[in-house]
């Protein structure tokens, strides 16, 4: 049985003047306004071109098809998230608790700015999950993270700390994604992270004293 074929995602090129750079910018801000009032479902690459005021070849120069602007919408939002987080995660000076209670209330914020967006993004995601690039994206955000787990938990097993990697990143991205589809004030947003934070803590303190 043949294996399906994955779908091609990367750009066909980058642009290398200012004028190709501006174009390849307003095909991304009107690919953000198209995703926001359409929805996954109805996102269209003419729907983009007619919003850029660009013909559907231009974009083809850049993009093969919809899938590869979605992933770059994706990529850039990944790309954004991971730095956020690995610096305060990786933060000189501060307890490894205090980090991680700093990362989940800006995560948590960033869920919700834009959450119409995100929710779309997400969506979208069966078009581009099982691409190459979309794997290598998520390799990098899971080296932060066995980084922080490592320096958090320096006496687990080498499995107790991808369990506990594991568990926070399903726990935190549920809970955001929960509060995200929710308009809720900072500081309510704010209480969900801190007690977020103390769960993890928690369970962190208990596993301190499990055996292997």
């Amino acid at each position: 049985m043949t294996a399906p074929r994955k779908p091609r995602i990367s750009s066909r090129k980058q642009p290398r003047q200012a004028r190709s750079t501006q174009l390849v910018a307003d095909i991304l801000q009107a690919a953000v306004q198209v995703l926001a009032a359409e929805g996954a479902a109805r996102f269209t690459t003419a729907r983009v071109a007619e919003r850029a005021g660009v013909s559907v070849g231009s974009i083809y120069q850049y993009f093969p098809n919809k899938a590869a602007i979605l992933f770059r919408l994706q990529a850039d939002e990944w790309r954004d998230t991971s730095v956020m987080l690995r610096t305060l995660l990786e933060a000189p000076g501060q307890p490894p608790i205090e980090r991680l209670r700093a990362a989940i209330r800006a995560f948590f914020r960033s869920e919700c700015e834009e959450a119409a967006m995100r929710i779309a993004l997400a969506d979208a995601a069966p078009l581009y999950r099982h691409a190459p690039e979309a794997h290598a994206h998520r390799r990098a955000g899971l080296r932060t993270a066995i980084a922080f787990w490592r320096e958090a938990l320096p006496d687990a097993t080498r499995e107790q700390r991808r369990r506990v990697a594991d568990i926070a990143a399903i726990a935190l991205g549920s809970i955001g994604k929960t509060i995200s589809e929710r308009q809720w004030p900072v500081e309510t947003i704010d209480a969900y992270a801190d007690a977020s934070a103390d769960m993890v803590a928690a369970y962190i303190a208990g596993l301190s004293g499990a055996s292997p």
